[in-house]
């Protein structure tokens, strides 16, 4: 099956290459290495949110990409809606719990505040 950039490449008698010249492929450190012992806290909070309950899982240690992605995931797992920025990861609604199994199921250490 040929890709667009083969067909690119065809197009102008030219080889294209698999990734971008000048970036290499670094191993991104997930968000489970990244914590490493550091205990993770989750919190509800309905202040500022027009009486909506939000859970809020805090301390991440790990990038913001590898937030995004653990977010991502959750989110996911849950069936709702969220954010993440500044090593905080939003849920739209009370998923403590959930929230805890999930990330213990993966390796962090959680607790419920």
């Amino acid at each position: 099956m040929e890709d667009w950039k083969d067909k690119l490449g065809a197009a102008f008698g030219i080889t294209t290459p698999d990734e971008p010249q000048g970036q290499h492929n670094e191993p991104r450190i997930d968000a489970l290495t990244a914590q490493g012992k550091a205990m993770v806290n989750i919190v509800l909070e309905r202040k500022g949110r027009a009486g909506k309950q939000a859970t809020i899982i805090t301390d991440l240690l790990a990038d913001d990409e590898a937030v995004k992605d653990l977010a991502r995931a959750l989110k996911q797992h849950c069936g709702t809606g969220g954010s993440a920025r500044g090593g905080e990861i939003l849920l739209q609604g009370d998923f403590r719990n959930k929230a805890l199994q999930w990330l213990q199921q993966q390796g962090f250490k959680a607790r419920i505040i």
